[in-house]
């Protein structure tokens, strides 16, 4: 792992408590979308698009604001899923990074994705797709429980919009 890339991400290193984040599985079809990470930790792995709640952010609000500013495109949430806790440990022992991630279910409502400075790709992808590439922890079970949120709704797209 590389050392941090801004003074920002410095402040992670080593906490003294976890950091929140807010991430989101946008569905549109038989597709999720995921994004190549560009920072540490865990540069170029894939995951959901989402980052850190800012104080006073609802959760919801927090993973639509991350999904534009990441790949800018826009989605409804339909659900939360089961929060995510990601804990990286230095060598010796210690916490190096703490992140608590609580993940939301949407539907696509529109956009095209592109990465952004926080995504090295970004893709659409089956969950068959995700068993061959390199992924956050649980990162499949989150993205089976918000293709089983959107289903529990009877929708798959909202309507009017194009499928994949």
């Amino acid at each position: 792992m590389s050392e941090p890339a801004s003074p920002d991400d410095a402040t992670r290193l080593f906490p003294t408590r976890p950091f929140v984040g807010a991430s989101i599985a946008v569905i549109r079809g038989d597709r999720v979308l995921v994004a190549a990470r560009a920072n540490a930790p865990m540069r170029g792995v894939w995951t959901l698009p989402g980052g850190l709640v800012e104080a006073g952010e609802a959760l919801a609000d927090a993973a639509l604001r991350e999904l534009r500013e990441e790949v800018g495109l826009t989605a409804a949430v339909v659900g939360v899923l089961a929060p995510t806790e990601i804990i990286l440990r230095a060598e010796d022992g210690r916490t190096r990074h703490h992140y608590v991630v609580h993940p939301h279910a949407a539907l696509w409502t529109g956009g095209e994705p592109a990465p952004g400075p926080e995504a090295l790709a970004v893709r659409w992808a089956t969950l068959a797709d995700l068993a061959g590439l390199d992924t956050t922890p649980g990162l499949d079970g989150t993205v089976a429980a918000a293709f089983a949120r959107v289903a529990g709704h009877g929708i798959s797209e909202l309507p009017g919009t194009p499928a994949a």
